[in-house]
């Protein structure tokens, strides 16, 4: 078989990339949460190599695995039920405050208003405007409108999510017992001749490495939950160690989690607090944050490779974007595997696990 010309690779490579782009969106509720499963398969594999040298079997290690994990993520799940019901039951308090907020600049708001019905006016819009809205309320009396999504709405949905979480345990069991499998099978069809060994130690080396880099993540995010609490407690909001556990959490999606954070801790104080206080929750949040993001993660992770902030926050965006909420949560690891695929140290002569791409840093 002939190789394609030159002159055609690249808009072939360019019609590959849209094509395969186009099904991993439409596939989005299968492929979604198998990413998921693989990427939290490749953070665990120490543990489950650990297992395999005390000599478990892999099916009851990868078991096991399989059962912590989901009970961890049911556990937060309760332990964040209190601060979502809580914000629920305090929406009409927070509209108060933010109404009284707004009466503050009462004088800037009325002269827009102001501004804005005279331009009606000049324009013969507000008649119109005033027909439109008659419209839509009879709309909506009418069932027309949009309406509030309703229980038969969520049972509706139960079925997809079941269908999804039963996808994600099934990959993430099948991916542990069968990794070494999966590894060895890539690297000899993608590999020249001769050159499987090597592609397979890239495998392993990568998987060590962003193992690595999470496990040490997650550690310095548990820190930041507790000081987090820790603060909270000390000035008195309500439910310091549902924010805490929500703070350790979001901390793991860059940027998105973070600015979550301060905006909830916003609200809460707003609920709690009167005065300059309001802000204190929000502003102790940002100084333990700042102080993780500059000082500690750099110190203990290393700033070998250390990401480019425009490539984490695009590959962030568009995570989002492709798959929603599991798109922002696999971006930034994705992104950690595939550099650690990349760099071969042993290409410029050095030992694997002494390179600069150990991002994890001893």
């Amino acid at each position: 078989m002939k190789s394609a010309p030159d002159s055609l690779r690249v808009p072939l490579v360019i019609l590959a990339v849209i094509a395969t782009g186009t099904v991993l969106r439409i596939a989005s509720d299968i492929v979604a949460p198998m990413t998921l499963a693989v990427v939290i398969g490749i953070i665990v594999a120490p543990v489950m190599d650990g297992f395999r040298r005390v000599g478990l079997p892999e099916g009851f290690s990868a078991t096991l695995i399989l059962v912590v994990t989901v009970a961890g993520l049911a556990a937060l799940g309760f332990a964040l039920e209190p601060l979502f019901w809580r914000i629920v039951d305090e929406l009409p308090t927070i509209r108060l405050e933010l109404r009284g907020l707004v009466y503050q600049f009462q004088g800037v708001i009325q002269g827009i208003g102001d501004a804005q019905e005279e331009m009606q006016q000049a324009l013969g819009a507000a008649q119109e405007a005033a027909e439109s809205t008659a419209e839509e309320a009879d709309g909506e009396g009418e069932g027309g409108g949009p309406k509030i999504p309703s229980l038969s709405d969520a049972i509706f949905l139960a079925p997809i999510v079941l269908g999804q979480f039963l996808i994600f345990a099934g990959t993430l069991y099948f991916f542990l017992v069968t990794r070494h499998r999966v590894y060895a099978a890539l690297a000899q069809r993608l590999s020249d001749l001769g050159e499987s060994t090597r592609l397979l130690s890239r495998f392993h080396r990568a998987e060590y490495l962003v193992s690595r880099y999470f496990i040490t993540i997650a550690c310095i995010n548990a820190v930041l939950g507790l000081a987090t609490a820790g603060y909270l407690t000390a000035i008195g909001l309500p439910l310091p160690l549902v924010w805490g556990a929500a703070a350790a959490i979001l901390n793991f999606v860059l940027y998105v989690g973070p600015a979550c954070v301060v905006a909830g801790l916003l609200l809460s104080g707003l609920i709690a607090f009167d005065g300059l206080m309001v802000l204190a929750p929000a502003a102790g949040y940002l100084c333990l944050n700042m102080t993780e993001a500059q000082f500690v993660t750099p110190s203990l992770v290393g700033k070998h490779v250390s990401l480019n902030p425009l490539l984490v926050f695009t590959a962030l965006c568009f995570g989002i974007w492709f798959w929603g909420p599991i798109g922002g949560i696999v971006a930034i690891p994705v992104i950690v595997i595939i550099m650690a695929l990349l760099d071969d140290p042993a290409s410029r002569g050095r030992d694997p696990m002494s390179s600069r791409a150990d991002i994890a840093g001893s």
